[in-house]
């Protein structure tokens, strides 16, 4: 009886254990942060061609204002940078498997993507655009293309693609694997219309003037957000911090004021 009695104590008593551990919250074990800060190195999943974002130089070099995002976020930490390109559709997919520890690539927060992964607070706001051929000039809002026949191009897998679908009742939705393709459809006649983000149609708009037009106005507002794996509570603190620090910083301003109120880095890039 009395070792069966102090069986039952030992048992009790790792149970209590345990469940301190648990109050105690989650372990770091499966922290980005701490594993990036172990490795000394943090790998970015980027989806280049969204302008003035991220784009390719060629070579391996990415270039753009959520570039100089992730470089200053290595910075801080004392880590290596490493980019990872991916079609943006798979972006998400990267993050929840590993293959990536953190994406900065004009991801808008959702509900839908907040259910897969957890995002940031904004580190930007922009909204839906939309793109037509220079010779059309009767398009004043969506509303006036959602007629059938009419073809509307999006990158797969982005806002601008969810929007278009869910929007667009007669018009056909062509799906494309980044931007540049899309609204590549659009200069030579193969779509009537692209939707994206408003500062990569201004970009777009500004590289191929006399070709293409902005139709005035959103179609959507919304806000960007830095992505890490789920409940990753740790790393995504940290990252709402250094956003705190970051945006509106004179490092910061200067790189908006690079990438958004000039042109001059247009023929640094490379197309795919």
């Amino acid at each position: 009886m009395k070792k069966s009695l102090l069986a039952m104590l030992l048992v009790m008593v790792l149970v209590i254990a345990g469940c301190s551990n648990d109050a105690a919250g989650p372990s770091t074990d499966d922290s980005t942060l701490q594993n990036v800060l172990k490795k000394k190195k943090i790998v970015f999943g980027v989806a280049p061609g969204y302008f003035p974002f991220q784009m390719s130089a060629g070579k391996g070099e990415f270039i753009g204002y959520d570039i100089d995002i992730m470089k200053k976020m290595g910075e801080e930490l004392g880590v290596d940078v490493e980019f990872k390109q991916f079609v943006f559709d798979g972006l998400i997919s990267a993050v929840q498997t590993g293959e990536v520890d953190v994406v900065v690539a004009g991801v808008t927060i959702t509900g839908s993507r907040a259910l897969a992964v957890s995002l940031s607070d904004p580190y930007f706001k922009t909204g839906q655009a939309m793109m037509v051929p220079a010779g059309d000039t009767s398009t004043k809002s969506w509303e006036d293309l959602d007629v059938k026949g009419k073809k509307i191009a999006v990158g797969i897998g982005t806002t601008g693609s969810l929007l278009a679908k869910d929007i667009f009742k007669n018009a056909e939705v062509l799906d494309f694997d980044d931007f540049p393709l899309a609204a590549t459809a659009v200069v030579q006649g193969h779509a009537d219309a692209v939707v994206y983000d408003e500062p990569a149609i201004a970009v777009w708009n500004l590289q191929n003037e006399g070709q293409v037009r902005q139709v005035e106005g959103l179609i959507s507002v919304e806000n960007l957000g830095i992505v890490v794996k789920k409940n990753d509570f740790e790393t995504l603190q940290w990252i709402n911090s250094f956003l705190d620090s970051y945006i509106d910083s004179p490092q910061e301003l200067a790189s908006r004021a690079e990438w958004f109120e000039t042109g001059d880095w247009l023929n640094k890039v490379v197309e795919d």
